[in-house]
C-alpha cells in the first residue's frame, strides 16, 4: 500500500503543519512509513504553499508526490493549479467555505472548515485541524487514536483542548459526508 497525500492552499493556513501532523500520526501512531516534504512561496503569509505525505506499508523508495490519492485543498488558487495531477479516483477534501466551486476531476467531499472553526470555536486558525479530522474519517489512512495523539503533541502548550474539538468536528463532518 502507498498512499500520497497533498495538501495545498495559501501561507498561514497551517498547510505544512498538517503535512507534519499527517505523517507523525502515520509512522510513530500507526507504525507506517511516511515521508513528508514541502513548499511555499516567498511570502510567509499568503503565498502559495504545499505539503505532500507519501504513507506505506513498505520503504518508500521515492519520496514525493506524483498523482495523488488525496488531495485536500484551502484555496481556490490551489485547486486550479494541480487539480491536473489528480487521478480520477482521488478524494478531494476541500474547504467548501473558501471554494465554492466542486472539483471538476476526483471524488469531492466539501467540508466548510473555516466557517466551522469560526462558528464553533472562535477561531479559523484550527479550519487545517477540522481537514485532518475528516481526512482521518474519510480515508482511513491513519487510526482516530493515531491523528488523535499526532495533533496533541504538535499544537502549541495551552491550545489542545481547541485543537482536539477541532479534530472532533472534522471526525463528525467526515462522518457525515461518507453517510451521505
Amino acid at each position: 500500500m502507498r498512499v500520497e497525500v497533498r495538501f495545498s492552499g495559501f501561507g498561514g493556513q497551517g498547510i505544512v503543519t498538517a503535512g507534519i501532523i499527517l505523517g507523525r500520526a502515520a509512522s510513530i501512531h500507526d507504525g507506517k512509513q511516511a515521508v513528508q516534504t514541502q513548499s511555499y512561496g516567498p511570502e510567509a503569509r499568503g503565498g502559495a504553499s504545499r505539503s505532500e505525505v507519501v504513507i506505506s506499508d513498505r520503504e518508500i523508495l521515492y519520496p514525493k508526490v506524483l498523482r495523488p490519492d488525496i488531495f485536500v485543498v484551502m484555496s481556490g488558487e490551489a485547486m486550479q493549479k494541480y487539480l491536473r495531477d489528480l487521478k480520477k479516483s482521488s478524494i478531494v477534501i476541500y474547504d467548501s467555505s473558501l471554494i465554492k466551486t466542486p472539483p471538476a476531476r476526483g471524488k469531492p467531499y466539501p467540508v466548510p472548515a473555516t466557517l466551522l472553526a469560526k462558528r464553533e470555536i472562535g477561531k479559523t486558525i484550527v479550519a487545517n485541524i477540522i481537514l485532518l479530522g475528516a481526512l482521518t474519517t474519510i480515508t482511513g489512512v491513519v487510526s482516530r487514536e493515531a491523528m488523535e495523539k499526532a495533533v496533541l503533541e504538535s499544537v502549541p502548550r495551552g491550545t489542545e483542548e481547541m485543537n482536539k474539538k477541532a479534530l472532533h468536528i472534522g471526525f463528525s463532518e467526515g462522518e457525515r459526508l461518507v453517510k451521505s
